[in-house]
């Protein structure tokens, strides 16, 4: 019972998190830009984003005639219930779905999420949203590669697949300052995994004019929103977590959690969208090599620790 408390609790304050998170993203890109963000609904705006939600769900659901019509309607409610599903493996005291195989239920479920992104932009039938799918495909595929091999490499530090490990292995210096460039090299592919800028090629405006969403409208184009923000949340906890000295007990944490997200956003009001053939050649010619080398130099640095705690 506490349990299914807590995740529901969870659940609720995730959205209502990505609710302001959208207000963030567009105060921040205003005052980047020069210009106001929503300043008009409530005080300072406070209250957009529901005034945006109850707009968007209240808006007529197109069905394009030529569309998988099963496919095309759950993938969208597949994408934010594993976007919310990944939120479970959080290490909280009550312990949820924390348990000892915590980050590999993270793979797990991170993974599952390309498919819904497959499922959307080939259902839907446009030439546009099917190109947008398969570039997310191929792009989050190639940063999973790389993306699992740095979280080896800060595994074999913590010796555990537990969460709270981190916590404890962090109690008195930061994994960042230990690993700085596997930690940069981290946010770079979580930016990747998260299909944001400089990489958002799933949803290339400029010539794929909406990417794997454009046929979705009303509800289904909101849940697709919602489930990119709460994995954007979810990477930056995660970021926290793994090398920002994650004490979930400190209000230290959230305010780490707040900057990351702010980075998140920042980036994207700063660079430039990259080239797709570049984005390739990072995660296969120089992260991949990258992260394999750090992650042998992290087994043998492991490997000395235990010999010398035995010896």
């Amino acid at each position: 019972m506490l349990m299914s408390m807590s995740m529901l609790i969870l659940i609720i304050m995730v959205l209502v998190g990505v609710a302001f998170l959208t207000l963030l993203e567009r105060k921040v890109l205003g005052y980047i830009q020069i210009r106001k963000g929503p300043n008009k609904v409530g005080f300072l705006g406070i209250i957009q984003p529901f005034s945006d939600a109850i707009k968007l769900f209240s808006k007529e659901n197109i069905f394009p005639i030529l569309s998988n019509f099963n496919l095309y309607f759950m993938s969208p409610i597949m994408n934010l219930f594993l976007a919310l599903f990944l939120w479970m493996c959080m290490p909280f005291l009550s312990l949820m779905i924390n348990f000892n195989m915590g980050v590999l239920f993270f793979l797990c479920i991170s993974s599952l999420s390309v498919y819904s992104i497959m499922i959307a932009g080939w259902s839907s039938n446009s030439n546009y949203s099917l190109l947008g799918s398969l570039r997310a495909v191929a792009q989050t595929i190639s940063y999973e590669v790389s993306l699992s091999l740095i979280l080896l490499s800060f595994l074999f530090l913590s010796l555990s697949l537990d969460m709270m490990e981190f916590m404890k292995i962090q109690e008195f210096m930061w994994l960042l300052m230990f690993c700085f460039p596997l930690s940069y090299m981290w946010l770079i592919s979580g930016l990747a995994e998260t299909n944001r800028t400089p990489f958002d090629f799933a949803e290339g405006e400029s010539e794929l004019v909406s990417g794997f969403n454009i046929e979705y409208s009303g509800g289904g184009f909101a849940l697709i929103f919602l489930a990119e923000y709460a994995s954007i949340l979810f990477m930056s906890m995660f970021c926290v977590l793994l090398f920002m000295g994650g004490n979930l007990n400190s209000f230290l944490f959230f305010i780490k959690l707040s900057f990351m997200t702010f980075v998140w956003v920042w980036v994207r009001g700063t660079l430039p969208r990259y080239r797709y053939d570049k984005l390739m050649y990072l995660a296969w010619k120089s992260f991949l090599p990258v992260s394999l080398n750090f992650m042998i130099f992290y087994v043998g640095y492991s490997l000395l620790m235990l010999i010398m705690m035995f010896m």
